[in-house]
């Protein structure tokens, strides 16, 4: 993954670099169940991609979703992977089940 994506080990970690962003945040939510775990990975390259190609006008955010259950629920996230778009803490765009690059590009492009 690549390591400008940033992978809060708590609710509270992910609250403050929503805090503390500078720019709008693409966090995606990923699972360890036995059905999550290819899917994630995928979203895992895709995102550590996106992460590199966007470092200028983006934060991205991994979310284990047993470790952050407030900010799962809080964004209505249901299954894994899934991502937010947020814009000051709010989110613009979601999207559920593994994306592609230029998926995430064209949802990037429409909100950025």
């Amino acid at each position: 993954m690549a390591k400008r994506v940033h992978q809060p080990r708590e609710d509270a970690e992910f609250d403050f670099i929503l805090r503390m962003s500078g720019s709008p945040v693409l966090a995606y939510f990923t699972g360890t169940w036995p059905k999550a775990i290819e899917p994630s990975r995928t979203m895992d390259l895709v995102v550590g991609g996106i992460a590199d190609e966007y470092a200028d006008r983006l934060t991205a955010v991994r979310i284990d979703i047993t470790r952050c259950p407030d900010a799962t629920q809080r964004y209505g996230i249901t299954g894994a992977p899934s991502y937010v778009l947020l814009k000051e803490g709010k989110p613009v765009a979601s999207g559920t089940g593994p994306a592609s690059t230029s998926e995430i590009r064209e949802l990037l492009e429409s909100h950025l």
